[in-house]
């Protein structure tokens, strides 16, 4: 009876510990992001003009001396989501690169999908004054970047320090936050050099691919 009783109770512990439940993953950075409340996405449509940008990001760090002036052009389509039109130079000609984002049922967060479900990159309006500044939060898998853009190509230091203070918020830093020239932009281009977000020719006569 004694062994009985111990197997018993064996297996109501072994039922116990099976039943526990594993603890929840780590929250992601971009989770404790609060997107900016209240915002009409149609007052972000228009020019913007990219001022700085927080990454981890392995090309910035070994090219941030080569950085190009930037601008997007920002369009509201049906169903709230977003055409990003990006403007800026590779090797001296005007390049346009086009990008959807795609909304998602969380209001200021979007999605940017790729070929592979891994390139997925997740999209966060995190703070935004439609006359003068808006942070956008991405992340893809686990890795987190910030960008500041502003109407102009100048801001005050003001919308600056809310861009740093934001920037450290996300487990980032100065040594990492780059700022883009403020002349030399791309205001258009012609077809032969628009690119989609995949980084593949648009239109071109020979059919060939970036």
């Amino acid at each position: 009876m004694a062994a009985l009783r111990t197997l018993l109770l064996l297996g109501l512990l072994l039922s116990a510990r099976g039943q526990r439940r594993r603890p929840p993953p780590p929250q992601s950075a971009l989770e404790k992001v609060v997107a900016q409340e209240g915002l009409s996405l149609h007052q972000l449509s228009g020019k913007w003009f990219l001022v700085g940008i927080a990454s981890h990001c392995s090309y910035l760090a070994e090219h941030s001396h080569q950085l190009e002036a930037t601008t997007v052009t920002l369009t509201i389509l049906e169903g709230q989501s977003l055409a990003i039109n990006t403007f800026r130079k590779l090797d001296r000609m005007c390049w346009e690169i086009r990008q959807h984002y795609l909304s998602t049922q969380a209001p200021g967060h979007f999605v940017l999908k790729g070929h592979r479900k891994s390139s997925k990159v997740d999209v966060v309006v995190g703070e935004a004054d439609p006359s003068s500044f808006i942070i956008l939060y991405y992340q893809k898998g686990h890795s987190i970047s910030v960008k500041l853009y502003g109407r102009t190509s100048l801001v005050s230091d003001a919308v600056v320090d809310k861009f740093e203070q934001r920037v450290r918020a996300v487990g980032l830093s100065e040594d990492v936050t780059y700022y883009f020239p403020t002349y030399g932009f791309c205001d258009s281009t012609d077809e032969f050099h628009v690119l989609d977000a995949h980084g593949e020719m648009v239109q071109h006569r020979s059919g060939l691919q970036l």
